[in-house]
């Protein structure tokens, strides 16, 4: 394969880098199409979360794939090239592979063992399969990651040491010993959007036991059938539009907020009238009891200004980056990083086995053409054969045929599935002389016919990469 993948994430990028570079809007679906368009790729998918961006793509050319999906990660993200390639990691075949597989079980997160990268990493793909960008290796790819990702959660104990942002961020409002049950019993939250990250953390809340619940958005009916689902949890979900915020401010002890604004949602004077409104309404409560302020949103939707004000506490996606540093890993970790390295090494071979597939089949097709012929050619010198006869010779020549291709079939398929096994189909197309067409014809009736999406793979050993040496890699 000629796997390729290209990115920033929380390990190498700071979060003001992050938040200039994330993906809005559209732009995903039009990355993922313009690296298509691009000549060294044949398929792309992207995976864009609030503490990373990655470019998948399928590319017939490591160099000039790097400088392509590189310049396409500028252009989309908004941040000169210049400034970005310092803080892009690249990986090639395998260890792309490695990779994808190590971010499907929550070892590259922010919170280590988190298990909401695998609904990203589904979007990821149902995206790419909307958009017809994603061909064969990236759909037998990503479907493996999040295979992977499952596997890794139940046969390991890595969700002890995993949870979401979402109940990171909390407990670290509660301040990190408080249960997040006890700490928001009985207050009243704010959520502001209706994304699955701000349903998650509505939901987290409802459980927690909070004495109300106002969701607000830009589209109210997202909005209100969020609050009707939770209608069960807790008596006071309610819906209001995004303009009401403002209004909502004085009266929220929690605010969690993550939407796909490009600009602030809450800014520092926001904050500071609404403590002021809160003071006159609720003299007592307002002055003893701390906001809690959550921002989960890259760009950011709170002002960072709101660190200094008196009566705000702001968790946002640098201070979590800073908490998760300190955060023990589980001994399960280990554990995890077997299951991935065996399962890369499956799917490698996997790749490499299928890589030779159609020149088997295209040699098979050969002979059953050369016994056809044969056939026809003794029907016109014994033109008096009966057809109980002219059956039996038929079968006696494809059985001779089938039990001679048996053998070296069966092992080239697997001599393939090794590391190096790419050669095997190209020495059976030689020894055999087949028509290079017609092997790829097979590709293409195999691509098209049993997998949706079209695309292809070549089976090539994986290597490590930097832009600058394929042989290097950085995690």
């Amino acid at each position: 394969m000629s796997l390729l993948v290209v990115g920033l994430s929380h390990r190498t990028a700071p979060v003001s880098v992050l938040e200039r570079a994330s993906l809005v809007g559209e732009e995903s679906a039009k990355l993922a199409q313009d690296t298509l368009v691009a000549e060294p790729a044949t398929e792309a998918a992207v995976l864009a979360t609030c503490n990373r961006i990655e470019l998948y793509a399928d590319v017939d050319k490591f160099h000039a794939g790097v400088a392509e999906l590189s310049t396409l990660l500028a252009q989309h993200t908004g941040v000169d090239l210049d400034e970005l390639t310092p803080y892009l990691y690249v990986h090639y075949e395998d260890r792309a592979v490695h990779h994808l597989f190590s971010v499907a079980c929550g070892l590259d997160s922010m919170v280590v063992g988190e298990g909401q990268i695998l609904g990203q990493i589904k979007d990821a793909l149902a995206l790419g399969q909307e958009l017809h960008t994603a061909g064969r290796l990236l759909n037998d790819l990503f479907q493996q990651a999040l295979r992977v990702g499952k596997r890794a959660h139940s046969e390991t104990g890595i969700d002890k040491a995993g949870q979401s942002l979402v109940t990171f961020g909390l407990e670290q409002l509660a301040g990190g010993t408080t249960p997040v049950a006890d700490w928001a019993a009985g207050r009243r939250a704010l959520v502001i959007g209706a994304g699955s990250m701000s349903s998650l953390a509505a939901t987290t809340l409802a459980r927690a036991g909070v004495a109300e619940l106002v969701i607000a958005n830009r589209t109210l009916d997202r909005a209100r059938r969020l609050a009707e689902s939770l209608a069960g949890l807790v008596d006071g979900a309610r819906a209001v539009p995004m303009d009401a915020v403002a209004a909502e401010l004085p009266h929220a002890d929690i605010v969690v907020s993550c939407t796909g604004a490009t600009g602030l949602v809450l800014t520092a004077d926001m904050l500071r009238e609404a403590l002021d409104r809160r003071t006159q309404d609720r003299p007592a409560a307002g002055a003893a009891q701390t906001v809690a302020l959550l921002d989960l949103a890259m760009p950011r939707d709170i002002d960072a200004a709101a660190h200094r004000v008196g009566g705000l506490r702001l968790v946002d996606i640098e201070s979590l980056a800073e908490a998760a540093a300190d955060e023990p890993m589980a001994a399960d970790v280990d554990q995890v990083r077997a299951i991935v390295s065996s399962e890369v090494s499956a799917f490698g071979a996997a790749q490499r086995a299928a890589h030779i597939t159609p020149t088997v089949v295209a040699l098979r097709t050969m002979a059953a053409d050369v016994v056809a012929g044969e056939i026809a050619r003794l029907d016109g010198r014994l033109p008096d054969l009966d057809e109980r006869q002219r059956a039996e010779i038929t079968q006696t020549v494809r059985r001779v045929v089938d039990k001679l291709l048996h053998a070296p079939t069966v092992r080239v398929k697997q001599l393939a599935s090794t590391p190096g096994g790419a050669g095997y189909a190209d020495a059976l197309r030689e020894l055999f002389d087949l028509d290079p067409q017609a092997v790829a014809a097979v590709s293409r009736a195999d691509t098209n016919g049993t997998r949706p999406n079209g695309g292809g793979d070549t089976g090539r050993p994986g290597a490590a990469a930097v832009p600058n040496d394929p042989k290097r890699g950085r995690a």
